[in-house]
């Protein structure tokens, strides 16, 4: 769909800084001009959650501190043994113009052919299954990707001027597999997706300090966190 795109391997970083180094990152995309794919880890246990979530309800239904607010949709994700991604896209990229659902079904091909090559066989789901409030991988929405019936990949999306942002977390099924082996995966099969990958992305210094400022003013702000 695109000619080329950049592959950032940004390490473990703070919930707050992670939050913000994405928002940074579809801040700057059409800048950038091709997409992104960023695989990243955490410093401490964490939980993400939906922009547009209750705060009230979050503390409810998990016990991992610290709550972040993402800057994409979706729901309450753990973030204390999953493998977290990020796909920044510019407006100028064919993927920008998808739907909603057809970016997210894009997206979970893209993990789903990774785990193949891996020898892992799964599933896009068909329709939606219901979870009890708070627990995301208990139930899946249509385009998850499945492990013997068990979500193990799900994302949320933000879309605006500057580009568009999937947020996405791998829960790995419990067989015998390594991160790394995952990510290269990724990188092998993304030829299919985006294009050739050729280029490693390097965080510039007004990246940096843009993600930063977010990190500090927004992203571990208590009135960001508990809006709603």
């Amino acid at each position: 769909m695109a000619d080329s795109w950049y592959l950032l391997h940004s390490g473990a970083g703070a919930p707050a800084y992670n939050m913000a180094l994405d928002h940074a990152l579809l801040e700057m995309a059409a800048t950038i001009g091709v997409p992104v794919l960023r695989f990243y880890g955490w410093t401490e246990p964490a939980a993400t959650f939906g922009y547009f979530q209750k705060y009230t309800d979050i503390v409810q239904w998990t016990k991992l501190r610290p709550l972040i607010r993402r800057p994409t949709g979706g729901g309450l994700v753990p973030h204390d043994a999953d493998w977290t991604y990020s796909l920044v896209v510019p407006p100028n990229s064919p993927w920008y113009s998808l739907s909603a659902i057809e970016s997210y079904r894009r997206m979970h091909e893209w993990i789903q052919e990774a785990f193949k090559k891996m020898g892992i066989v799964t599933v896009l789901a068909p329709c939606c299954r219901k979870a009890l409030p708070g627990q995301c991988f208990a139930g899946h929405e249509k385009y998850d990707v499945l492990w013997h019936d068990r979500k193990i990949a799900g994302a949320a999306q933000r879309r605006n001027r500057h580009g568009l942002l999937i947020q996405g977390s791998i829960q790995p099924p419990p067989v015998k597999l390594l991160r790394t082996d995952w990510e290269a995966a990724m990188r092998e099969v993304g030829a299919g997706f985006l294009g050739r990958n050729d280029r490693i992305f390097t965080i510039e210094s007004s990246l940096a300090a843009k993600a930063c400022e977010l990190a500090a003013n927004t992203y571990s702000q208590t009135p960001y966190n508990q809006r709603r």
